[in-house]
């Protein structure tokens, strides 16, 4: 019996991880949850899966919650320490890191720091302290699986070991990228989209912070950069692959002239229930792969005068230091500008870039570093949004 520590109960992720804990309750338990404000989703966790500690994201709403479930056993806590403790609690086996953007790092290094096996499909972590990140794994010698479909992909067409020796019979990682919804549409075209129509994901259901991204190949940018610190490549052994149908979700590219991928219907259950049970597979419940219905598969190269972020994440990559912590600040408060209709859809690649070449880049010797850098360029983007700096 495994105990899961799941960050982020209440998104997407959460809630797929949530279905396969549900289906297979001999094999796992929810020990710990955390959920930001859905007061609502986390009650109604509460009682189907009885976790030992929950966490919400303020006072309120942990007293809210403790209110609706008060006949329940079980600790309601909040705040940025509590989220770290439950990371690092001594029943847990497994953290799944699921909190969306930069809050996903401190309690996902306390859960490395614990030792646990951290499943991450919190790339913005890998994004912002890398190095750091990926030294602190080594140190405590952590068990880390990606999550995301696309670098667990890239990790199930590896050979099964976790010591880098495979690198050097790779040539490329090729990761897969749906398009998104404007993945046909004129820069013209895309002057005058809705947060509404950003929102609609062709393939995939996920959140609205990361259907914008999927929308703007930002989300492809940062799971780039996620890819080089996970599998000790740069961006030039990386080729993003604009496949819209979503049932190839990456391949590894041997210096054989041999490419091994790993398909499957686009369903986030399949790389969380891989992840929780590797090296071994449990039945998902999601429907078979049917070839002859999908019938044909499309490749095409993505346009970077179209979608620049996929650019930037690459600029960021090669710059190094606190550019990949910038670009991510920066786009954070851009996209929450665009949803809150601040700005237009074009306008998130130009506050991204226009950070990205202001902000100061310096070398990440600390946590505090990274944290700084954030801070700073957060308050850069609001200032270049609030003044037309962009434009």
């Amino acid at each position: 019996m495994q105990k899961i520590c799941l960050l982020g109960a209440t998104g997407s992720i959460g809630q797929s991880t949530l279905d396969i804990i549900a289906q297979h309750p001999n094999k796992f338990s929810l020990e710990c949850a955390s959920a930001h404000s859905s007061v609502e989703k986390m009650a109604d966790i509460c009682r189907r899966f009885t976790p030992r500690r929950v966490v919400m994201g303020s006072e309120k709403t942990r007293d809210q919650l403790a209110v609706l479930c008060s006949d329940l056993a079980i600790s309601f806590e909040w705040g940025e320490a509590a989220l770290e403790s439950i990371a690092a609690d001594s029943n847990v086996d497994q953290v799944m890191a699921a909190i969306m953007g930069f809050a996903g790092l401190k309690p996902t290094l306390a859960g490395i720091r614990a030792q646990k096996r951290i499943l991450l499909a919190n790339k913005e972590s890998l994004v912002t302290a890398g190095k750091l990140f990926m030294d602190e794994v080594a140190k405590y010698n952590v068990t880390l699986l990606p999550i995301d479909s696309e670098h667990n992909a890239i990790f199930q067409s590896l050979p099964q070991n976790l010591d880098g020796a495979h690198t050097q019979d790779v040539r490329k990682l090729l990761l897969t990228a749906s398009g998104g919804p404007f993945r046909t549409w004129s820069v013209g075209d895309m002057q005058n989209v809705t947060p509404e129509q950003a929102c609609k994901h062709p393939n995939w259901s996920m959140g609205q912070k990361i259907s914008i991204d999927s929308a703007t190949l930002m989300n492809k940018g940062l799971e780039l950069i996620e890819a080089c610190w996970l599998f000790n490549m740069s961006p030039a052994d990386v080729s993003v692959v604009v496949h819209p149908e979503s049932i190839i979700h990456s391949m590894v590219a041997y210096c054989d002239g041999s490419v091994i991928s790993q398909m499957g219907n686009p369903d986030m259950k399949i790389p969380i229930a891989y992840g929780l049970t590797w090296p071994e597979r449990i039945s998902t419940q999601v429907a078979d792969l049917n070839l002859f219905e999908i019938a044909q598969l499309n490749f095409e190269q993505p346009d970077l005068q179209r979608f620049p972020n996929l650019r930037l994440a690459s600029d960021a990559w090669y710059m190094g230091g606190t550019a990949m912590a910038v670009l991510n600040a920066a786009n954070e408060v851009a996209v929450a500008a665009f949803l809150n209709k601040q700005i237009g859809f074009l306008d998130i690649a130009q506050v991204n870039e226009k950070v990205l070449t202001s902000a100061e880049v310096v070398a990440v010797d600390s946590l505090e570093t990274v944290f700084d850098a954030d801070l700073y360029s957060r308050n850069l983007a609001r200032d270049v949004i609030s003044h037309g700096h962009f434009l």
